[in-house]
């Protein structure tokens, strides 16, 4: 039997046993950092505090009494409404060792759609960030007869006093809870030892960029596999992990189990304008992150590098040419003959290049990172092959909120950019006669709450899952994502597109791109809604005489729009003739979380982009012929 095979039988029932167990096995060592003012109260500075696990233990059980002495129940939910903090943790572990249920609700969902599933849960309690989420439940406390507690984080001098709805701080229900335990003083460790791997653990509503979102239940057991099958791919004791992801997606949440297994040090900060700024403090050895992230860097040092222009310039892209010829050669041999080797020529140009250029770039991500994982969308394999060469490795991933995240993962020492990886142990993959990918194993979902009729449309009774996602694996067991089924369209002329395939393209090789989406479903031919990244489009404008303009005026400027078409023909030449982007529209803003058009994993939402830019698109088919 495998090492892996035996981590996943002896797999405990829940992550609450393993946090018990973590705080047995290592109580003094450091378990999170978390960002607070600093002490000599200048305005703006901050620096970073730390818990360890037995002061995490003590906050945990205080917060699991508490939701006890309220009244909550095993399997009842308690849902939290925050964006990432430590308290979100903190209060994540308080209602699973409580044997309650967590409700997963982003700060940024609207207070309709809050109390949709609020109710749709039935969610007994919650705990949220601020003012601004409470209020949200207090305006429709009405329609939430089930819910009797709201807990607040953030601490506020006055607690509204709604009927029905009891509400307290953070710091009361922990004062409950200890007095709970000064007469109960075991009653976590019996609730614990309670919890049975099938029962619920967590509901997290999936966007609902179609009709209302579904609530996928995943159980204690699906946590359990995520811990263990983490530690399998190669998670380590002495990690330091930087977590700005939020919890309420399933790659963010599912990062706790594995780190609660190792128990490796956790640095929490959901705030996105802080990474730059975070990472050289931090230097973790480990990060999980989203395309855009690594897309962003590499448009800002690119940017930079043209921005000055000349030799420094010329040696950027020469560095970048190398640093993907060296990973994408690396990567090659290693697959054909188990070895990683690259010619001495090319070795000798990456030790120059790398003495130049990839030590600033490494430094920028804190100098110490180990690997960084990254997945909710796919990354452009040129990126992925820039990064790898500079010594900054990402390991994409796959995974759904119905598999409880990754189950898909690139293995750090034999990582193939342009694939997800290989499947963790315990996952199997098929691929269907229509290359509709199917998984199936310990981390997939038992269903949609209060959905049977959608349940039994994406998952059999043997268990077998419908992703929705089209892909391919090799001889090797790599699999290799080629787009989502139902973004994949059919032009008026017959011939199927895979955007995410151009967009890939588009994103590879235009530095001033933020976001692309390509549109032709039922069209005779394709056409592009592009944004632009601020940080690197208005360096740029300064220097063609568009000085002292704003963005808005920028983007909708001749000379920009020549500039993006140039990269855009650039694209087109490589595309089969019905793939070609014949027409434009730079989007006078970028998308963003806050109009609904990002997720807050900073996935694009393609329904409602092109609902809200229908008349630009429109206005470029306009004129023409529709077959």
């Amino acid at each position: 039997m495998s090492s892996a095979q035996s981590l996943l039988e002896s797999r405990p029932p829940s992550v609450a046993h393993l946090f018990l167990s973590r705080l047995e096995a290592t109580p003094d060592r450091e378990a999170y950092r978390y960002p607070v003012p600093a002490d000599d109260g200048a305005s703006g500075t901050e620096q970073w505090r730390s818990l360890t696990w037995a002061q995490t233990a003590e906050r945990v059980k205080a917060i699991a009494a508490g939701l006890l002495a309220l009244g909550v129940r095993p399997e009842e939910r308690v849902a939290i409404s925050s964006s990432t903090r430590v308290e979100w943790i903190l209060a994540d572990m308080g209602a699973m060792c409580a044997g309650a249920a967590a409700t997963a609700v982003y700060p940024s969902t609207n207070a309709d759609e809050t109390v949709y599933i609020l109710s749709d849960s039935g969610s007994r309690a919650i705990f949220v960030e601020n003012a601004a989420q409470l209020a949200k439940v207090v305006a429709h406390a009405e329609r939430l007869p089930e819910l009797g507690h709201a807990i607040l984080f953030d601490p506020q001098a006055d607690l509204p006093q709604v009927a029905g709805l009891e509400v307290l701080s953070l710091a009361e229900l922990e004062k409950q809870g200890m007095a709970y335990l000064e007469e109960h003083p075991k009653a976590i460790e019996k609730t614990v030892r309670a919890i049975e791997p099938e029962q619920l653990a967590t509901l997290i509503y999936t966007s609902g960029t179609t009709g209302r979102p579904k609530g996928v239940r995943l159980v204690h057991d699906c946590w359990s596999y995520q811990a263990v099958a983490q530690e399998a791919g190669g998670l380590l004791s002495d990690d330091v992990q930087f977590l700005w992801l939020p919890l309420s997606h399933v790659f963010g949440k599912a990062l706790i189990s594995g780190q609660i297994k190792t128990g490796h040090v956790m640095a929490v900060d959901g705030r996105i304008d802080r990474i730059i700024t975070n990472l050289p403090a931090v230097r973790p050895t480990l990060m999980a992150s989203a395309p855009r992230i690594f897309e962003k860097v590499y448009n800002g040092i690119a940017g930079r590098a043209r921005a000055e222009g000349g030799a420094k310039y010329q040696i950027f892209l020469w560095a970048a040419k190398v640093a993907r010829d060296y990973a994408r050669t690396g990567q090659e041999s290693m697959a054909a003959t188990g070895r990683r080797r690259v010619p001495l020529p090319l070795a000798v140009q990456h030790a120059v290049a790398d003495k130049l250029v990839y030590g600033k770039i490494r430094a920028a991500f804190g100098g110490n990172l180990r690997v960084s994982v990254s997945g909710s969308a796919a990354l452009a394999p040129d990126i992925g092959y820039f990064f790898s060469g500079a010594g900054v490795h990402v390991l994409e991933g796959y995974g759904l909120t119905e598999t409880s995240a990754g189950c898909i993962v690139n293995p750090a020492d034999d990582y193939r950019v342009g694939t997800v990886g290989k499947p963790l142990p315990g996952t199997e993959v098929r691929i269907a006669e229509d290359g509709e990918i199917l998984l199936r194993g310990p981390g997939v979902m038992r269903g949609y709450h209060n959905l049977p009729d959608k349940t039994a449309e994406v998952l059999e009774s043997d268990g077998w899952f419908h992703t929705g996602d089209i892909g391919e694996m090799d001889k090797d067991g790599f699999v290799r994502i080629t787009d989502r089924k139902k973004d994949v369209f059919k032009t008026s002329g017959g011939k199927y597109v895979a955007p995410t395939e151009i967009e890939g393209r588009f994103k590879a090789i235009c530095p001033f791109v933020s976001n692309i989406l390509v549109i032709g479903n039922g069209r005779n031919f394709c056409t592009a809604l592009i944004t632009l990244d601020e940080t690197v489009i208005m360096p740029w404008a300064a220097s063609h005489d568009l000085g002292g303009r704003s963005y808005a005026e920028v983007v909708s400027s001749p000379q920009v729009h020549e500039l993006i078409d140039d990269f855009v023909q650039r694209v087109n030449g490589d595309l089969q003739r019905w793939q070609t982007i014949k027409k434009f529209s730079v989007l006078s803003r970028d998308l963003d979380v806050e109009h609904g058009e990002l997720t807050p994993s900073l996935k694009v939402k393609r329904p409602v982009v092109e609902r809200e830019y229908a008349e630009v698109i429109e206005g470029m088919y306009e004129g023409s012929r529709e077959a």
